[in-house]
């Protein structure tokens, strides 16, 4: 089969490699109908992480080609998604809504389903079939959710975004914009989102938000402080994951609101004395993907939200190199990798 490997930084390449098989009888094999690059490929392909030879992706739809003798909730033929986590969703952890915490969890990024084929592991924990074929178009929106999407939502619920509340959104990629649809669905009555870029911002107001802050660092907080009679948001999303972004996203926040950051943290330190004045409530993470893919999945399906729209640019698998300095020149938002 056809997988991308990172070979170094700035070194993305397709390569011939064997099939996957099934190794554990809780596993499934998929043929993938699309994949995607995510924000956070970006980290090593830039060298702010290391990386030598990696398969590379986590995020996957397809059809269900072969399952393991103990596979009950998935059967061959079925059109899935699933999460960038593996997770049983039997243990304690999965049960309390955790399942990027599960006791059993395996990191998707490394087994790579940036690729025509993957092994599922946990297959009945972890993938989500859908009620049957999707149509052609409606693909791009499935393979959002096995991400991008269930991490704005994570982030947005963590956030406490809901009826009456104001959300202010600190990060204009995917994962932000779709933070913005996810604050949407759960009622927000205004968000605010941070971006400069003039067709992030078209999208952001398609998704649902109000107000356009270009002002970043301090400037932007007191945007945002000017918005709301001087109190900052309700809710804040973190979707950037370094310093500047955290602060930001602290210091919009009113005093009692809370942040749902899910942007993954590079050299991040918050000082404890303006954490203990700022009086806000913190919670983030990988995103439990799992926990909100069948809410997400019927929510596509029925084309009550459409997150497919994030992805800006579309190339075939082999192209996948194209698609990485695409997103690291911030000439495309999200970028479909179809398989």
């Amino acid at each position: 089969m056809r997988q991308v490997v990172m070979h170094g930084p700035g070194n993305v390449r397709v390569e011939d490699r064997e099939d996957p098989n099934i190794v554990e009888p809780t596993d499934a094999i998929i043929r993938l109908s699309a994949t995607c690059i995510c924000g956070s490929d970006l980290w090593p392909y830039r060298g702010a992480e290391p990386v030598d030879h990696q398969v590379m992706g986590h995020e996957y739809v397809g059809v269900v080609e072969e399952v393991g003798s103990d596979v009950r909730n998935v059967k061959v033929g079925d059109f899935v998604v699933g999460s960038f986590w593996a997770s049983d969703n039997t243990c304690e952890i999965c049960q309390a809504g955790y399942q990027a915490y599960c006791v059993h969890r395996v990191l998707m990024g490394t087994i790579g389903t940036q690729s025509e084929r993957a092994r599922i592991p946990l297959a009945d924990g972890t993938l989500v079939a859908t009620p049957g074929m999707p149509d052609p178009d409606l693909i791009p929106s499935l393979m959002a959710a096995s991400d991008v999407l269930g991490t704005g939502w994570f982030a947005a619920v963590a956030a406490e975004a809901g009826p009456g509340k104001t959300v202010a959104v600190v990060g204009d990629g995917a994962v932000g914009l779709l933070g913005i649809l996810a604050a949407r669905q759960l009622g927000a009555e205004r968000i605010i989102a941070f971006s400069r870029h003039t067709d992030r911002q078209a999208l952001a107001k398609e998704f649902g938000a109000t107000d356009i802050v270009e002002e970043r660092g301090d400037d932007g907080v007191a945007r945002v402080k000017d918005l709301t009679d001087g109190l900052g948001a309700h809710s804040v999303i973190e979707a950037v994951g370094t310093q500047e972004a955290m602060m930001q996203a602290i210091r919009s926040t009113r005093p009692g609101g809370h942040v749902g950051f899910v942007g993954v943290s590079h050299d991040v330190a918050i000082p404890g004395d303006e954490l203990f004045m700022a009086g806000v409530h913190i919670h983030g993470g990988p995103a439990p993907v799992r926990q909100y893919l069948p809410e997400l999945v019927q929510l596509i399906w029925d084309r009550k939200i459409d997150p497919g729209k994030v992805f800006d640019l579309t190339l075939p698998l082999d192209r996948a190199a194209e698609g990485y300095r695409a997103m690291d020149q911030r000439t495309a938002t999200k970028v479909l990798l179809t398989v």
